[in-house]
């Protein structure tokens, strides 16, 4: 099943633009979520801190686990931690606290969704120097990561992790398919021949195709990921670096598109598979190959399922993959500031500090001291693709991007056609570039710049 980066049920795009339409509508007005304010202090003297969230299933399980642990840590801190609906009804809620200044101290949000979030109205920016008094600073986060969460000169979004997609792979499939190295990790594969070899010989072992990726479903996005990480890979872009106007290369991705067709067409991979049917299929051993999302090593790890992880091969040209960051943001409140606000800085920097315990869910802490520590590179497979980390592919920086959002599902329709066979290359390429210009044509309706 879906982890919390991807719901079992994206959003339709009437829904996500009714939700944010609605948010423009209240900013409009002055309104907001009603009763949602907190005293600075509650309680024989302890801060009070809350933080919202989106995090179920496994990840959910690992943030309970951390925030016991600093409550444990911090008993001056009164913690009240909200866990909300996953998608739509999470930021629709969220941003009408931000509307009415009447907040959240701390929040979830995804990185490549901050453009659409109302920088300045819906969220206050970071004290940096607050940060570093407790040890963190931009020093220590991936360039490009925190770079992403800066708008207008000021950080609005403090980076948790990246969850990229990744190559999942049966270890007893690709032993006998003599796939795997002297160390018993997947033998380095490079380039598309490569990749298609790597998959012909490991449907030999097991009678059937090599790969299963999400091809179909009713709002799929796994077309538009694996689509995102090749065509990233041949250093292709959506959009330019304003996102205002379509920059699509067609021969690059005319590449990838006709690569993703053949994956289905020649058996290499398996042709009609919905989210849940993948993990099926590489979960009962049918196949060697998954190419998902890092969220499900718990799933694959409760099956005791002989596997591991790597990063997605290098198949045109760059190492990079398909990713987005969960990140921590700062709703906006009408009167932030003082030991409540301070509070807040803590609690971020403390949760940053002590990653591990999230990284077993399969994301890559964006805290870069995390990924020396013992405990962490302890964790198997889930160290084992840590270098990603430098090579990640965020979305272009627009309202209508980011996880589960308007552009992925529109996208994702139609790049299933190529793997179903219902469209061809070329003619996904120019549905794209229409529905991508039609979504530019189309006004933020929190009013930003992006």
């Amino acid at each position: 099943m879906r982890q919390t980066s991807l719901p079992t049920r994206a959003p339709g795009r009437r829904r996500v633009l009714g939700g944010m339409a609605a948010l423009a509508a209240l900013a409009a007005t002055g309104t907001g979520a009603a009763g949602c304010a907190a005293p600075a202090a509650v309680g024989a003297g302890r801060t009070r801190v809350r933080f919202w969230h989106l995090f179920g299933g496994g990840d959910g399980v690992n943030m309970r686990t951390m925030l016991e642990a600093y409550r444990a840590a911090h008993p001056e801190i009164a913690l009240e931690a909200s866990t909300l609906q996953w998608g739509a009804p999470y930021y629709t809620k969220l941003g009408m606290a931000g509307v009415g200044g009447r907040a959240p101290e701390v929040a979830a949000l995804h990185l490549a969704r901050l453009p659409g979030f109302g920088p300045g109205t819906l969220l206050d920016p970071f004290d940096l120097d607050l940060l570093a008094q407790h040890g963190v600073t931009e020093e220590d986060f991936p360039a490009d990561l925190w770079r992403r969460g800066r708008i207008d000169g000021a950080q609005y979004a403090v980076p948790l992790d990246t969850h990229p997609m990744v190559l999942y792979y049966n270890t007893d499939i690709c032993e006998k398919a003599g796939l795997l190295a002297p160390n018993g990790r997947l033998a380095p594969i490079r380039g598309t021949e490569a990749f298609a070899a790597a998959l012909r010989a490991a449907g030999k072992v097991t009678g059937g195709p090599g790969l299963v990726v999400e091809t179909l479903g009713a709002d799929t996005i796994g077309p538009w990921r694996l689509f995102s990480t090749f065509y990233s890979q041949a250093g292709g872009t959506l959009l330019d670096e304003n996102a205002t106007r379509v920059t699509i290369d067609d021969a690059k991705a005319m590449k990838v598109l006709r690569f993703m067709r053949r994956l289905t067409e020649e058996g290499l991979a398996h042709h009609r598979v919905d989210y849940n049917g993948t993990v099926g299929v590489f979960g009962g051993g049918e196949t060697a190959f998954l190419l998902n999302g890092e969220w499900e090593v718990s799933t694959f790890a409760n099956l005791e399922l002989p596997f591991s992880m790597a990063r997605v091969p290098n198949l045109f040209g760059r190492p990079t993959a398909q990713a987005d960051s969960h990140c921590f943001v700062l709703p906006h409140q009408r009167d932030r500031g003082g030991e409540t606000n301070e509070a807040a800085h803590a609690f971020v920097a403390w949760m940053l500090r002590h990653t591990v315990e999230w990284a077993k869910g399969g994301h890559v802490p964006a805290y870069l001291p995390v990924l020396e520590e013992p405990a962490y590179l302890d964790l198997h497979p889930q160290s084992e693709y840590r270098s990603v980390i430098d090579d990640v592919a965020l979305d272009p920086p627009a309202w209508f991007a980011g996880s589960a959002s308007t552009m992925w599902i529109e996208l994702g329709a139609v790049l299933s056609g190529v793997l179903t066979g219902s469209r061809t290359p070329r003619g996904a390429l120019e549905e794209m570039r229409d529905r991508l210009q039609a979504l530019l044509d189309t006004p933020d309706p929190l009013g930003g710049d992006a």
